[in-house]
């Protein structure tokens, strides 16, 4: 069980809070993890649909699902756990968001410091001459849409087969080392490069609060604590409690 008064406390008294964010503080937005039996991976195989290569060989079939990935995240909005993040932010105790999420519900939400480890939606870019266009100005009546060059346009996502953005992957270990505090919240951390960032935060001496549903391979190894409730109602209990505290 825990203390959510201690807990709080310990989060006033950090220097430098972080957080990780995965698929599941976006749940609650009304999108399904992608490795969930509602998720896109389960209709469209990611090495047949969301590989580079795969894009590269055939934009007009590729699009058919990142059509539907943009029509999913376009219709979410941000929740409980979103705007708690940010309003810590406001506070300023937590530094920095990473997240592994391409949906920007952390900015929609009012974030500012947010680390984006796979990219966004909010531009497509020619994989070409790398031309870059607001989403919201480029027309999907037609896929794929083309650039003036004639090539297909991307979302500037990371797909399967392309390296994590240097400068995203440099940002995230320059907050995680500076970090006493992180909360991963809705990752269970395994997939590389963003495993490293808890077990980096833990080497250097931060305490690490895990919000997840279920038990992760943090949990035992490196968490100091686990809490099995939903980041949309254990957020704001935290930032409840933090309010609480002010004299």
């Amino acid at each position: 069980m825990y203390d959510l008064e201690r807990l709080a406390e310990r989060l006033r008294q950090s220097r430098y809070a972080i957080a990780l964010t995965g698929a599941g503080i976006s749940v609650e937005s009304g999108i399904p993890d992608f490795r969930s039996k509602n998720g896109l991976w389960s209709r469209f195989d990611p090495m047949e649909f969301a590989h580079i290569d795969s894009f590269r060989a055939d934009p007009q079939k590729i699009w058919k699902m990142l059509f539907e990935m943009d029509v999913l995240v376009g219709n979410a909005k941000p929740n409980a756990a979103h705007y708690a993040l940010a309003e810590l932010e406001s506070m300023g105790i937590l530094k920095a968001v990473v997240t592994q999420n391409i949906d920007s519900l952390h900015q929609r939400a009012g974030s500012v410091n947010v680390i984006e480890f796979h990219g966004h939606g909010r531009t497509l870019r020619c994989d070409r001459c790398h031309k870059k266009f607001d989403r919201m100005a480029v027309s999907l009546e037609r896929l794929p849409p083309l650039c003036s060059c004639g090539s297909s346009l991307r979302p500037e996502i990371v797909f399967f087969g392309e390296d994590i953005p240097m400068e995203a992957y440099r940002q995230a270990m320059a907050a995680t080392r500076r970090c006493d505090f992180m909360f991963v919240v809705g990752t269970s951390a395994t997939v590389a490069p963003a495993s490293f960032l808890p077990r980096a935060a833990k080497d250097n001496g931060a305490f690490l609060l895990e919000v997840n549903l279920t038990k992760t391979q943090l949990t035992e190894n490196y968490s100091d604590m686990h809490i099995a409730e939903s980041a949309a109602v254990m957020l704001p209990a935290i930032l409840a409690q933090l309010n609480s505290n002010v004299t």
